[in-house]
């Protein structure tokens, strides 16, 4: 039985990764009482009898989390961006590098990805490695997530203005607009690019899942023949992962009288990619669910990485 301790298990990132996890007769889930969870002493005391401590804090609380564990050999997970690029961290995505699983594995110290970054990365990394696209060039992407991506505070805004004006949503709504999203360091970094890209978010009247698109003009295309050329590529590099799906190029099998529906993988662990375009121009899509894949249920794919289960227990791909 192995003691976990969700530190940060109120909020919504922690709820789900609970409820993956409670039916689970391999883990013996650790509470702390709301009245104790900000006395430090008692914190660091089940910090230190946990076997995996999976944080789903602010970043200097989650900072101040692993602090507390001192010289005690508890393995954790970070949800936060306090450690995604941080050398000493192994970055949590399985599929990024042929390597990473392995280094998840036998890491004491993992950092969850953010949703928007796997999805640029899982579409994007394996190009970049076979030299399709050059790391030099100037990328950017634009997506749209679902409102629970903000956590509790946004869910109830958005909750309300259903209530109060049904007639007239936020139906998409872009945000980050000085070009500084905390995701854009773990985008460059781990997918090798010189520059950061150029990244354009926005917000959907709709509770979960996204989409990440990754336009690809002919200057970035020296070295790409054609779609099937990038669709292989990306079919190699993934065909024995079984979170990420590769779909057929300009492909209308997935799409719903010609469009793409962001919310196709919601309640599950899987990553849809997709490449549509021509010889002159492509573009990349990347389809999760920003609370499974994205959050949670990478969390849990980790967890079982580092405790020797099989990686998708408790988890789903349909």
């Amino acid at each position: 039985m192995h003691k976990v301790f969700i530190d940060g298990q109120a909020g919504t990132t922690g709820l789900l990764i609970r409820a993956r996890l409670d039916q689970r007769e391999d883990i013996d889930l650790v509470d702390i009482n709301d009245t104790e969870r900000k006395d430090e002493s008692i914190k660091q005391e089940i910090i230190k009898s946990s076997d995996v401590v999976i944080l789903c804090l602010p970043d200097d609380a989650a900072k101040r989390s692993v602090e507390l564990a001192e010289d005690a050999p508890v393995k954790f997970i970070d949800a936060s961006t306090a450690h995604r690029v941080d050398p000493s961290w192994n970055f949590g995505l399985p599929e990024l590098a042929t390597e990473q699983r392995h280094q998840i594995q036998n890491s004491k110290r993992v950092s969850n990805p953010g949703c928007w970054s796997t999805a640029f990365l899982l579409a994007m990394r394996p190009l970049i490695d076979a030299q399709l696209l050059s790391p030099k060039s100037d990328f950017t992407a634009h997506g749209v997530s679902g409102y629970s991506g903000g956590g509790r505070t946004m869910i109830e805004d958005y909750e309300e203005r259903a209530t109060t004006h049904p007639n007239n949503l936020w139906y998409s709504r872009p945000y980050s607009l000085q070009l500084q999203h905390k995701h854009l360091p773990e985008m460059q970094l781990h997918a090798g690019l010189a520059r950061k890209p150029m990244f354009m978010p926005s917000v959907g009247h709709f509770h979960q899942g996204m989409l990440v698109n990754i336009p690809v003009t002919e200057q970035a295309m020296d070295r790409i023949d054609s779609l099937e050329q990038v669709h292989l590529t990306l079919q190699d590099r993934y065909k024995d992962e079984p979170c990420v799906t590769v779909h057929k190029p300009n492909t209308d099998d997935s799409l719903e009288k010609g469009f793409l529906d962001p919310q196709g993988a919601n309640h599950t662990n899987r990553i849809d990619l997709f490449v549509y375009g021509n010889s002159h121009q492509m573009l990349l899509i990347a389809r999760l669910d920003n609370l499974g894949k994205g959050a949670s249920g990478a969390a849990v794919q980790n967890l079982n990485l580092m405790l020797g289960v099989d990686e998708l227990t408790g988890l789903s791909l349909s």
